[in-house]
């Protein structure tokens, strides 16, 4: 992936940066955020009476999902020119659309909304990220996420 020249964010706000490859969400690693996080409701856990629910079936935590990001964005999102490190910034905007069910694949697509040049080498992204379900109808989520890169 070819990394991105500061000068050139301004031409690429409004447009799509990038769209991650595609992460399965299976029962293992529900479960081990379920561990890692003590969230063990039976809707992630507890595929037997799961069935008996109006997802049918066991389903990723949104905040699981939200997790990924971290790792999509590496996939799919070319680093700016000379980045010695990112941060995660936070969040303007998350809403959960659609349960991921256990066993699917998700992948994001990144449309960068803002760049800001904050001084001192350090650049703060704003991305439109969509979460998508692979064959689903509606996104798991879609967020508006801040990220500051420094440049050396």
């Amino acid at each position: 992936m070819t990394p991105i020249a500061p000068s050139a964010l301004s031409g690429l706000i409004g447009t799509e940066v990038g769209v991650s490859d595609w992460i399965t969400v299976d029962q293992a690693r529900i479960d081990a955020f379920a561990d890692i996080t003590e969230d063990r409701q039976f809707i992630h856990v507890d595929p037997e009476r799961a069935k008996a629910t109006p997802f049918g079936g066991t389903i990723a935590h949104g905040f699981l999902t939200l997790s990924l990001l971290s790792r999509m964005s590496f996939d799919g999102v070319a680093p700016l020119e000379a980045v010695v490190m990112g941060v995660n910034y936070g969040f303007d905007k998350v809403r959960f659309l659609a349960p991921v069910p256990s066993g699917a694949r998700v992948r994001a697509r990144f449309k960068l909304l803002a760049a800001e040049d904050k001084g001192g080498g350090r650049w703060l992204l704003k991305h439109e990220v969509t979460v998508e379900i692979e064959g689903g109808d509606k996104p798991a989520l879609i967020a508006e996420w801040l990220g500051m890169q420094m440049v050396g």
